[in-house]
């Protein structure tokens, strides 16, 4: 049996054991800064991949089963012919499709069958420079595996698996990095899995994502979308073939996003909050603030966080993550403060947590790759009304903050926490907290 599989069969065996008592417990209807949650975020229905239009079996249409056989520019005039008949659904069936670069239009959708997989190409050459979000700019970079602008009602479905192929790509990362230790995710040119810009009522279920080269989902200003189910996966070891920068979900000036019953395990933060980064970042009209996210009922394997601010926000509020549970998670909070950024994380609930972790909250300075310019009226950052409460956990440390002069925290609540060890705990200085029924490494706070 692989690593892979074996993490599959562990993280699937978790989720039936840890979630149904879980789910009960999810009953709240406001955001943190007391807002309702709209009704929206309550229906986790599957679609119906059957209500959404004409199939397009991409085997009828010119696509051949060879897995050796790069095949863009088939595949992508099936989705061009769907789009110019009145949309329809993409089909993968089952087997091996090698690709670049795929671009759905208005009225197209993906789907992946059962044994399907859609296979990204190790050659950076086969995806195009485009104008694009990454990394907090709109650039020229590389087009993901999967892209699809300005879609409404874009829908990605499994259970088939789309397949980044990033080997090749992670071990040409490490080797730069040995040589030259300043080279920076876009110097090693890698693209993406999956990139929706200017889309809204999106749902993508049951899918496997793995082996992502870079980012495994990056959106950029989508509003009303759902992953729902998905299982999403780079490996962590061994060293020198790790998959570097692989982030699950980047959520990069969103709103209303759902993230309901997925496993995670991969290289870097799992649900990542973004919006721009910069000393003038606030004054950039393509970045932009991300709110109203809720992360629940999901397993993480290894990760760097579940839940990252950063390392390019602007403005986070109104972001949930609860009743899920963790395992070989680094960090479940972690809130990146850049000198360079003005940066404003506020309203963010973590709760109804279970499993364990190497550190529960980390918020301190974030200076990879970190520019700061003259500007005179750079505003403070802040980090305030944030609430941990219900948390269950062994923690090789709960607390690891440090204070500077680059930002203010204020208003934390902590309540009904029991966590294993865990180390010190002293959030005295973070002004206005508030401790109810708090125990940390035996000690009752």
């Amino acid at each position: 049996m692989t690593a892979m599989k074996r993490t599959i069969l562990l993280m699937a065996t978790l989720l039936a054991v840890a979630l149904p008592g879980l789910r009960a417990a999810g009953t709240d209807d406001t955001w943190p800064d007391g807002t309702p949650i709209d009704a929206w975020f309550s229906d986790t229905t599957r679609i119906d991949v059957k209500t959404l239009g004409r199939r397009y079996v991409v085997t009828k249409y010119g696509v051949r089963k060879d897995s050796t056989l790069l095949q863009t520019e088939a595949l992508q005039a099936v989705i061009d012919r769907a789009a110019a008949e009145g949309g329809g659904v993409v089909v993968i069936p089952k087997g091996v499709f090698l690709s670049g670069s795929l671009f759905f239009r208005p009225g197209t959708h993906l789907h992946l069958e059962k044994g399907a997989r859609l296979k990204g190409s190790d050659a950076i050459k086969h995806f195009p420079l485009v104008d694009t979000r990454i990394e907090g700019r709109t650039i020229k970079y590389f087009a993901a595996l999967v892209n699809a602008d300005g879609i409404d009602g874009f829908t990605i479905t499994g259970p088939g698996t789309i397949d980044g192929n990033g080997r090749r790509y992670w071990e040409e990362f490490w080797l730069r990095r040995a040589f030259n230790p300043n080279c920076t995710n876009l110097d090693a040119m890698r693209p993406r899995l999956v990139y929706l810009s200017n889309c809204r009522n999106v749902q993508v279920q049951d899918v496997h994502m793995v082996n992502s080269p870079f980012w495994t989902n990056h959106l950029y200003r989508c509003e009303r979308v759902k992953y729902i189910g998905c299982y999403i996966y780079a490996p962590h070891e061994p060293a020198g073939a790790s998959a570097p920068s692989s982030d699950a979900i980047d959520l990069d000036v969103c709103r209303d996003i759902l993230v309901h019953g997925c496993r995670i395990s991969v290289n870097d933060d799992a649900v990542v909050v973004k919006g721009g980064k910069g000393t003038w970042a606030d004054k950039n009209p393509d970045n932009g603030p991300t709110s109203n996210v809720l992360i629940q009922q999901c397993i993480y394997g290894f990760v760097h966080a579940c839940l990252t601010c950063g390392s390019e926000s602007i403005h986070d509020w109104n972001i949930v993550l609860r009743d899920s549970r963790i395992d070989q998670a680094m960090r479940v909070l972690y809130l990146k403060m850049r000198p360079d950024t003005p940066q404003h994380y506020e309203h963010i609930r973590v709760e109804r947590l279970t499993g364990n972790c190497d550190e529960f909250m980390g918020i301190f300075p974030w200076t990879q790759f970190y520019q700061m310019e003259d500007r005179p009226d750079m505003p403070l950052s802040q980090a305030h009304d944030i609430t941990v409460r219900d948390i269950r956990m062994k923690c090789g440390r709960f607390f690891h903050v440090e204070p500077s002069d680059k930002y203010h925290l204020h208003r934390f609540h902590f309540e009904n926490i029991d966590v294993k060890n865990g180390g010190d705990f002293n959030p005295s200085w973070i002004e206005g907290t508030t401790l109810r029924n708090v125990r940390v490494g035996g000690k009752e706070y």
